[in-house]
């Protein structure tokens, strides 16, 4: 199924048939769906904004179509971002957005208990974590507290990139380390990576533009 990038906006009137319209059936329709998604907030014309037209039937249980590892910045607001209610993704939030071992943990319990058909590893412009990590490679010394464990599991990606010596040394570390977790997320066994292979599963890595609510798929 090809995916598109842009959707067409969808009306006010909508809203009630996004709320009650079906789960994804595939991985790439959920993905799709979170294209759609995107371009409604960016154009801000967003449909899920009456939280209460499913509250009652959230009292049943949950069914999250997709998760999302997405970095702990108050500015980043996953359900927003994607124009999706409550109860529709799976949210890990670290600062950093990388996959930890409880982080991996909860994406199983995601994928083998609740049934979501997509992994998106959200990075986000001026992320600091991923700056800490560019300064503390720089200075050579970590950062007090427990702060080394966030710069340790961020540092394989700017080392990745520094060699090339990019323009924009943020950028693009932010962009290697959401596909570096993306590729976790997907070769991580067994649970992860058995349902990747068998098409129950997709991963993708994105960047979420804080100045203009866009999400990039890389």
């Amino acid at each position: 199924m090809a995916l598109s990038l842009t959707a067409p906006l969808a009306t006010q009137a909508s809203a009630e048939e996004a709320a009650a319209a079906a789960a994804p059936v595939s991985p790439e329709e959920a993905l799709q769906r979170l294209i759609e998604g995107n371009a409604r907030y960016v154009a801000n014309a967003a449909i899920n904004t009456d939280h209460s037209l499913t509250r009652v039937s959230r009292t049943q249980g949950q069914q999250p179509f997709a998760a999302i590892v997405s970095c702990s910045d108050s500015r980043v607001a996953p359900e927003l971002i994607f124009d999706e209610g409550p109860g529709e993704l799976f949210v890990v939030r670290v600062a950093g957005n990388f996959i930890s071992e409880e982080g991996l943990a909860t994406l199983e319990y995601g994928v083998a208990v609740l049934g979501i058909k997509s992994i998106v590893i959200l990075g986000h412009t001026s992320c600091g974590a991923v700056d800490a990590t560019i300064k503390s490679i720089a200075d050579n010394e970590l950062p007090p507290g427990h702060l080394p464990s966030l710069v340790n599991a961020i540092r394989p990606a700017v080392y990745d990139v520094m060699g090339d010596k990019p323009a924009d040394l943020l950028a693009a570390a932010t962009a290697q380390n959401a596909r570096r977790n993306a590729e976790r997320a997907q070769t991580e066994g067994p649970i992860l990576s058995e349902a990747f292979a068998s098409g129950r599963l997709n991963t993708a890595a994105a960047i979420y533009d804080i100045a203009t609510g866009k999400v990039d798929f890389i």
